[in-house]
């Protein structure tokens, strides 16, 4: 298990410097729309399904250093969310072995496809490829260990009502790591005090955040902690004026 208690100092820091605290229920309960919060910032559009090339992103050692800083290990059961064209899913097969698991998914159905293709042509037998939801990523309750969040975090249209539905998912002791660029969500990036407020308005906790400029930005890691709040309890977060 890596070492991230030291790193919250960080995280606290990050979020003190770039977020508004959460708004009240009185000015979301205008703009609300359903249970959830709508996300008081833009939603990037998905423009590609790969964030860089394969080869530049070894060279960088990205995947091997999150996989790390993870604790991915051989036997854990892993999703990768918003999986593209597989960087991460196919050494993640190779991390957790034949006795892991490792469930990719994508909200395109092109792009799954695409990438169930790959997994089928590289014979990878522990990697399943699922279509998920905007809103939800449809996971299996207390089945994973790590949910990986790279890249993509700044494209998720309803972020509270993805992550009120991505909890359960979560086995006790798992993790979401999240692996963003620390700009505004319209440039493809999510400023990490925002990061950290809207997985705090649906009750996680922050464990870790960390540079990484390997990966264009940053490395953080959410638990889940306490009863997971009711929809209509959660209170959104206020984008600040630079976020």
């Amino acid at each position: 298990m890596m070492s991230i208690r030291l790193a919250a100092c960080l995280a606290l820091a990050f979020q003190l410097a770039g977020c508004q605290a959460p708004s009240t229920a009185q000015d979301t309960a205008a703009t609300k729309v359903g249970p959830f919060p709508p996300a008081d910032r833009p939603v990037a559009s998905i423009i590609s399904s790969r964030w860089s090339d394969e080869e530049s992103r070894d060279r960088l050692n990205e995947a091997d250093e999150v996989m790390n800083r993870a604790g991915i290990s051989p036997g854990m059961t892993v999703a990768d969310i918003g999986a593209g064209e597989g960087y991460y899913t196919i050494r993640l097969a190779q991390r957790v072995g034949p006795d892991g698991r490792v469930l990719a998914q994508d909200v395109v159905p092109e792009v799954r496809d695409a990438l169930a293709e790959r997994v089928n042509r590289e014979r990878l037998d522990n990697v399943s490829v699922k279509l998920g939801a905007p809103d939800d990523p449809g996971l299996p309750p207390a089945s994973f260990d790590r949910v990986l969040l790279v890249h993509m975090y700044h494209e998720i249209e309803e972020p509270y009502a993805f992550l009120w539905h991505l909890r359960p998912a979560l086995r006790s002791g798992g993790q979401v790591i999240v692996v963003d660029a620390n700009r505004p969500t319209a440039q493809h990036g999510t400023p990490p005090a925002l990061l950290a407020c809207e997985f705090a308005a649906v009750g996680y906790a922050q464990t870790a955040l960390r540079p990484m400029p390997n990966a264009g930005g940053y490395f953080a890691v959410f638990e889940a902690r306490g009863p997971r709040p009711e929809p209509d309890s959660i209170v959104g977060c206020r984008m600040a004026a630079n976020g």
